[in-house]
């Protein structure tokens, strides 16, 4: 058996509805589209149902699973490089007191 007959969790439901969101954010949806799907996807009762919702769609490159896109790690570098530059100001100035 390969799971797709096995029960869908209410995890599996949200990571199908955010696999939508990003292919609605993508072009590949219409609003219509998507609010229909994300209804489906909860009446689905299993791993198959869920599927079947995606199947039409292209699969997903593993940079729209990882919410560390190189966006997201240039902002984490400049928030880090900010934060040290503020620990660094405070030394120097409780040094000068």
């Amino acid at each position: 058996m390969t799971g797709h007959g096995l029960r869908a969790s209410d995890d599996d439901r949200q990571r199908v509805v955010s696999a939508l969101e990003r292919h609605t954010t993508a072009g590949r949806l219409s609003l219509d589209e998507f609010s229909e799907r994300v209804s489906r996807v909860y009446a689905a009762a299993t791993q198959s149902d869920l599927d079947r919702l995606t199947a039409d769609l292209p699969a997903e490159q593993p940079s729209a699973l990882n919410p560390a896109t190189p966006e997201h790690r240039q902002l984490l570098l400049a928030f880090l490089l900010a934060m040290a530059t503020i620990v660094i100001l405070g030394v120097i100035l409780a040094l000068l007191k």
